[in-house]
């Protein structure tokens, strides 16, 4: 017996290319992105990015995003505030475009980030729920624990 196959003609979808890199108006030049550059990601990536809360953060939603953002972001830095010439770098810059004084050194930024952190309790007030807690590390196993006190009994005989 012989089958026949069957072979389905595929259609193709073609969307045009996104561009590779974003066009330089995508920048605000005071921190953040323009329109422009928010349409770059969401035509690039799929992503959906809004402005910043430049603002006072006074609805649960203003407070998550703009308290998440200062924690990410000024927690840790990824490079420094300013450059070689003493020009605030684009990570300094993105305070601003989130409606707070852009930071010259990292004692500023962890300043910032503690008030992410307060935004983000007053949120979890609001909401009334409590913020998740930090996982608990874990100390020494009883095993360890039980072997130190062997070896410590062995020591006073």
């Amino acid at each position: 017996m012989a089958t026949a196959k069957k072979s389905a003609a595929k259609k193709s979808v073609t969307k045009p290319p996104a561009p590779k890199s974003m066009p330089k108006d995508g920048r605000n030049p005071k921190g953040g992105l323009t329109q422009k550059g928010r349409d770059f990601f969401a035509a690039r990536d799929g992503n959906h990015l809004k402005p910043g809360v430049t603002g006072k953060a006074d609805t649960p939603e203003k407070m998550k995003r703009k308290g998440s953002f200062l924690v990410r972001t000024f927690t840790h830095p990824r490079g420094p505030m300013q450059d070689d010439k003493g020009e605030p770098t684009r990570l300094a810059l993105s305070a601003h475009a989130w409606g707070e004084k852009v930071p010259t050194n990292e004692a500023q930024a962890h300043k910032l980030a503690q008030t992410g952190h307060k935004l983000l309790e007053q949120y979890h007030r609001v909401m009334g729920d409590a913020p998740r807690a930090k996982k608990a590390t874990a100390g020494k196993s009883t095993a360890t624990k039980k072997t130190g006190a062997k070896s410590a009994a062995k020591n006073l005989r």
